[in-house]
């Protein structure tokens, strides 16, 4: 039963964690570097490339973010599944 409450309890950790990396922190957080890169005096090359390099990979870090949590979920739910039978 433990096993199967901490197997949920990660999946949606897993979830929050990816929608964190992929949108907060990636997207938003990669607009904010472009903008501030842009608006330095002289413009920051670096901010730019690595605000861009954020936004382009923003899904695929959410994604591994969320994968990353998520695998180990379900073989704990499933082990905590069988347990009950």
């Amino acid at each position: 039963m433990g096993q199967l409450l901490i197997g949920v309890i990660l999946f949606v950790a897993g979830i929050l964690a990816g929608l964190y990396v992929g949108f907060w922190w990636a997207l938003v957080g990669g607009l904010i570097l472009f903008i501030e890169g842009v608006q330095a005096d002289p413009i920051n090359a670096a901010w730019l490339a690595y605000g861009i390099l954020r936004v382009m990979f923003a899904g695929l870090l959410g994604y591994v973010t969320a994968i990353a949590a998520i695998i180990p979920s379900v073989l704990l739910m499933a082990i905590g599944l069988d347990k009950l039978k």
